[in-house]
Parts: C-alpha cells; structure tokens; sequence
C-alpha cells in the first residue's frame, strides 16, 4: 500500500467519524480566534476556553489590550503556560493591529506571519478557520499522526504540510486539518494507539505489530 492509497483510507474513515467538525477554541471574532490561537501553544485549548470565557465578554478588540497593558493581560491569562511571553505577544500584536491596520486582522499570510507572536501555524489557522481560505495548519499532533499513517516520513512540520497537501485535494484541507486533530484526541492517542491499535493505523497497516516511534517537529 503507498502513500496514496493511505490517504483515501484516512480521508474515508475521518469523513465517517466526524462529518461535522466545530471550531474548538471559543471566540467572538477573527481577532478573539487569533489571540486564542496564539494563547494555545504549548497549551491545550480547553484551558485556553476556560481562561477565555472570562475575557472576551469584556476583551474583545485590539483597542481593549492596548487599554489593559502588559501586566493586566498577564494577570487575565495568568494560568496559561508561558503567560509573560504571551501577555507581551498578545499586547504588541494589538498595538500593530491598531496602528497599521485600524484594528482590523489583515488576511494575507505574509501580513499575519510579520505581527509579533504569530507564525505560519497560528496564520494558517487564523486564514482557515476565521477567512476559510484554504490552508493546513501543522500542529505537534498532526506532525505525529501523519508519520504513524505513513503520509509523511516526519523530518519536519514544513515538510509533513508540502507532503499533506500534496496527498489531499486543496477542498478538503480545512475540514480534514481538525477532523485529524479531533481523531488523534479521541482515538489515536500519543501514549496509547502507539500506531497498532486505533482504526486508521490498522487499515493502514494490518500487518504492524511493533509500536512506532514518531520523530519530533
């Protein structure tokens, strides 16, 4: 079986288990997504909810950070991992959007990538799930999942999205980027599939029996 053939098995399978796949990180609008997103890394988007339903009530444009400052925002995202650093992303990315863009989320990549605290992750988040415009946003997970499902031989998060979007049709990647994501919470899970046990590694590879470790991004 190649790689091709692994692809319509996936494709297939994540199509049947998540027909519908729900944003995960609550937000109000494109600039609450991106703070949201940018508040996620190194953190899982449950904490981020529950920090988040206090805010943005109150918090919901670029303006009201700039207003708060650095040091009320880290007393607001205080139990989120890597707080200070983030407080200062959140804070100066504000102030950018207020100055150069009137408070609005600018929706290029290339715009998104330049303000502070924003890669090409959170950027393809923010252009898929706030613009809808097609994108695959390579997280940690997806990175792993892709190389236990032999789409991808794993060197880097660079290369597992050239590789990802190579095997899907460009239609699907918005969909397919949080059905992979929802299916690797649920069902192939870091320390417990270990690529032998869940649905899609079977099908993939019926005749694995070894765990398979997975290069880091």
């Amino acid at each position: 079986m190649n790689e091709v053939q692994r692809a319509k098995i996936v494709l297939k399978i994540l199509n049947k288990t998540y027909p519908k796949t729900p944003i995960p990180l609550k937000h109000r609008n494109i600039f609450t997504l991106l703070i949201s997103v940018l508040l996620s890394a190194q953190c899982t988007d449950v904490n981020v909810n529950n920090v988040t339903k206090n805010i943005y009530p109150k918090y919901n444009k670029p303006e009201h950070f700039v207003k708060l400052g650095r040091k009320k925002i880290e007393k607001l995202i205080r139990s989120i991992g890597i707080f200070r650093i983030k407080a200062r992303s959140v804070y100066n990315l504000s102030k950018t959007l207020v100055e150069k863009y009137n408070s609005k989320v600018p929706k290029t990549f290339e715009e998104l990538e330049e303000l502070p605290g924003v890669g090409h992750k959170t950027a393809s988040v923010v252009m898929s799930q706030g613009y809808g415009y097609p994108a695959f946003p390579i997280d940690t997970h997806i990175h792993r999942l892709s190389q236990r499902w032999g789409l991808t031989n794993g060197k880097n998060v660079v290369q597992t999205e050239k590789d990802l979007k190579r095997l899907f049709p460009k239609k699907y990647w918005n969909k397919l980027h949080l059905q992979i994501i929802y299916y690797g919470r649920e069902h192939c899970k870091a320390r417990e599939c270990y690529g032998i046990s869940c649905k899609i590694c079977t099908s993939c590879y019926p005749k694995r029996k070894k765990p398979i470790k997975t290069k880091k991004a």
